[in-house]
């Protein structure tokens, strides 16, 4: 079990740190309906973490993601190597796109309509950004991917899935945190965050989904020579 949590660790910190969810989080805290939209995006987070996880996991494992001698398939090498050199194209793109000097870091237009959202449509915000945001689906199908080649027994998955789900909440489930155990006093450390990952969205984004393809990439390729 060990090794399929290290497998997860670097992935699911890499889903934590996503600037836009945490965000709209911040956002959502700062309205009428805060106290109950905030809680309810973090359960569409988890929600759709853990749904897509457990489909490729489940896939994963009926397709068979170890040999006969234990060594990982050489399709799920093959599938870090695609889904490593994805997120580096990603990588790319954020960095390109990122704001010069002078500028203002831009946002979804969809921000601008959060203090109109219901609890429903902010768990459905959640699913969408942690289940099928690009990043966070390829490093989600890369986690489970992980895990299932691990070789270890169906409840060891399920907690190193767990760990992953749970260490990858961590970001969005931050500002809920502090605005529940610091009251009046969060407002301005939530304000200071939404800024400073609203002006370096990219930059972040970039360096994150560079380090991570190399690593899922690099992983791979050593799957493939063993």
């Amino acid at each position: 079990m060990a090794d399929a949590i290290g497998q997860v660790l670097s992935l699911a910190v890499g889903v934590a740190i996503s600037p836009v969810p945490i965000i709209a989080v911040v956002l959502m805290l700062a309205t009428p309906r805060g106290r109950v939209n905030g809680p309810a995006f973090l359960a569409g987070w988890l929600l759709g973490l853990a749904v897509v996880g457990t489909i490729v996991l489940v896939a994963s494992n009926g397709a068979g993601a170890t040999d006969s001698d234990a060594t990982p398939a050489t399709w799920v090498s093959w599938l870090k190597i695609v889904l490593g050199v994805l997120l580096v194209l990603v990588a790319v793109r954020q960095w390109r796109g990122r704001p010069q000097a002078g500028e203002a870091g831009t946002l979804p237009k969809w921000m601008q309509a959060v203090d109109t959202f219901t609890p429903g449509r902010a768990v459905a915000m959640g699913v969408a950004l942690s289940a099928i945001n690009p990043k966070n689906l390829l490093l989600t199908v890369g986690a489970a991917a992980a895990i299932a080649q691990a070789d270890v027994s169906t409840g060891d998955e399920v907690v190193a899935l767990a760990v992953f789900v749970v260490i990858g909440t961590l970001g969005p489930g931050a500002p809920v945190l502090i605005s529940w155990f610091m009251g009046s006093r969060s407002r301005e450390i939530l304000d200071g965050l939404k800024a400073w990952m609203g002006m370096h969205n990219a930059a972040i984004m970039a360096v994150l989904c560079l380090v991570i393809g190399a690593r899922l990439a690099g992983d791979g390729i050593s799957g493939l020579g063993s």
